[in-house]
C-alpha cells in the first residue's frame, strides 16, 4: 500500500483514533475492530453503535474483504447489507480509482429489486461513508429524473445504487457507464426474478467487465434452483454462506392468529385498532385493490391512515414513509412489494389483513415489528379463503401459530359512517 493510499485509509477528518473504539470481548463473536476496516469506515460504525459482526458478516466478510465472490442467503434483517458495503468501502479507499476519471463511471454498483430497498441500503451507504470522500449516487424510478441525471454527470460516481428499470434509461441514454464497475452487487435476487427483473439484470450485467475483473457478490433470501443458475452465470469461484437464522421469526414479536369469516375481516380489523388506541400499524393484503379499498374504508372512519402500493408514486410514498415515522400516520396499508426494505423503529402492530401465498412474505411481513430489541405484535386473520396456509408458514417459521376466535368485543358491529363507501 502506498504512502498515499494509507493516508487514505487510515485518514479521518475529525481524527477519531481508533483506540476510543473498545469493545469486549465476547465467545463466538468477532468484533470489528479485529476486521482491520478503513479507520473512517471503523469511526462510523462505532457512531452506529455497533460492536460485533452478525453472522453473516462474520461468514462472508473474512472471504470478500479478500477480493473473493460471494453467494449469501439470508433474511432481511441479519446484516447483510453492512457486509457488501464494508467490503466495497474498504477496497475503494484501499485502491485509489485511476487518475483518468470520467463522469458517470460508478467503480461500484449495487442493484435492488424496489425503490424502498435502493434508497434504505443508499442510506445506510452514507452513514458508513459519513468519514470519507467517497460519492454515492442513488438512480430509481419514479423520482426527479434531471436532478438524478445532474447527479451522474456533473461528478465522478463511486457507488452507484439502482433498481434495474432506471438503470437501463440512463445507461440507453449513455448518462452512465458500466465498463468500469469494479464491485457488482445483486441483492433480493429471488425477488428480482419474482418482479420480472432477470430479463434487465442480464442486460446490466454484460454492461459490467468480465466476472474475472470484478467482485461480485449476490444475496438470496432462498435458493431456488433459478438463482443457483444466475450465480453460476455471473460470479466466479464464490463463497457460499448460508445463514440460518436461530429463529426465523424473532421472539419478540408476539404471533396471534384470529379464526374470522371475510366478511368480519374489517369489524376485526377497526375494533383491534379503535379499542386498544393503536398509533403505529402496519396492514398487508395480497393485492393492491384490497389495500386500496382497506385506506378508504378506514379513511371514511376516520382512522389517520395512507396507502403504499406500487401504483403510488415514489415522492408520494416518501411523504408517506415520513408522516408515518413521525407519527402524523396511525396506519399503513401496504402490499408485500412496497413494504419490503421498510426499516422503520416503533411499529406495534403488523395486522395480515390476508395471509401471504409465500411463507417468505410472512416472515418479512412481522419483521416490521419488533425492531431493534423492541416487542412487538403481529396479528394474522384466517379465513376460509387463507386459512390453508397456516400450516406452510408454521412448517417454515418452526413453531406452532396460536389459534382463536376473536373475543366477541373484537366483532362489535362498526357505528355507521355518514357518506361512507360502499
Amino acid at each position: 500500500m502506498s504512502a498515499d493510499t494509507q493516508d487514505r485509509f487510515n485518514y479521518d477528518p475529525t481524527g477519531w483514533d481508533p483506540a476510543a473504539y473498545e469493545v469486549p470481548a465476547a465467545e463466538g463473536k468477532l468484533p470489528f475492530a479485529d476486521l482491520k476496516l478503513p479507520v473512517p469506515v471503523l469511526h462510523a460504525i462505532a457512531d452506529l453503535g455497533f460492536q460485533y459482526c452478525t453472522p453473516i458478516q462474520q461468514r462472508v466478510l473474512k472471504f470478500t474483504l479478500g477480493g473473493h465472490d460471494a453467494i449469501g442467503r439470508a433474511q432481511t434483517g441479519t446484516g447483510k447489507t453492512a457486509a457488501f458495503l464494508l467490503t466495497i468501502l474498504a477496497d475503494l479507499l484501499k485502491n485509489p480509482p485511476d487518475e483518468e476519471r470520467y463522469t458517470g463511471e460508478p467503480r461500484a454498483l449495487i442493484l435492488a429489486p424496489t425503490r424502498e430497498l435502493a434508497m434504505q441500503i443508499s442510506k445506510d451507504a452514507q452513514a458508513l461513508a459519513k468519514y470519507t470522500d467517497l460519492k454515492i449516487v442513488t438512480v430509481l424510478g419514479g423520482m426527479d429524473y434531471d436532478k438524478q441525471r445532474r447527479q451522474l454527470t456533473e461528478d465522478f460516481v463511486d457507488i452507484l445504487v439502482a433498481t434495474p428499470g432506471r438503470l437501463i434509461d440512463f445507461a440507453g441514454k449513455q448518462d452512465v457507464y458500466l465498463d468500469r464497475v469494479e464491485h457488482l452487487v445483486i441483492d433480493e435476487a429471488d425477488r428480482m426474478l419474482d418482479m420480472g427483473f432477470i430479463p434487465d439484470v442480464k442486460r446490466i450485467v454484460r454492461m459490467t467487465p468480465p466476472k474475472l475483473s470484478r467482485q461480485t457478490l449476490l444475496f438470496s433470501a432462498t435458493f431456488t434452483q433459478d438463482v443457483i443458475n444466475l450465480s453460476e452465470q455471473w460470479t466466479h469461484n464464490a463463497v457460499k454462506v448460508e445463514i440460518e437464522p436461530e429463529t426465523v421469526t424473532t421472539d419478540t414479536v408476539e404471533q396471534i392468529v384470529y379464526i374470522t369469516t371475510a366478511d368480519d375481516k374489517y369489524s376485526l380489523l377497526y375494533n383491534l385498532i379503535t379499542q386498544n388506541n393503536l398509533e403505529r400499524v402496519m396492514v398487508f393484503a395480497n393485492r393492491r385493490d384490497q389495500t386500496r379499498k382497506l385506506a378508504d374504508m378506514l379513511r371514511d372512519h376516520r382512522i389517520s391512515c395512507a396507502l403504499l402500493s406500487g401504483d403510488v408514486p415514489q415522492d408520494k410514498r416518501i411523504k408517506t414513509l415520513e408522516s408515518f415515522r413521525e407519527g402524523k400516520i396511525k396506519v399503513l396499508v401496504a402490499t408485500d412489494v412496497a413494504g419490503r426494505g421498510i426499516h422503520i423503529e416503533g411499529v406495534s402492530h403488523v395486522v395480515n389483513f390476508t395471509l401471504p401465498e409465500q411463507t417468505d412474505d410472512y416472515v418479512h411481513r412481522i419483521g416490521r415489528t419488533g425492531r431493534a430489541g423492541a416487542s412487538g405484535t403481529s396479528v394474522s386473520f384466517a379465513c376460509e379463503d387463507d386459512a390453508f396456509m397456516i400450516p406452510k408458514i408454521e412448517e417454515a417459521i418452526g413453531r406452532k401459530l396460536p389459534s382463536k376466535y376473536p373475543e366477541a368485543e373484537l366483532l362489535l358491529p362498526i357505528p355507521p359512517v355518514r357518506g361512507q363507501r360502499s
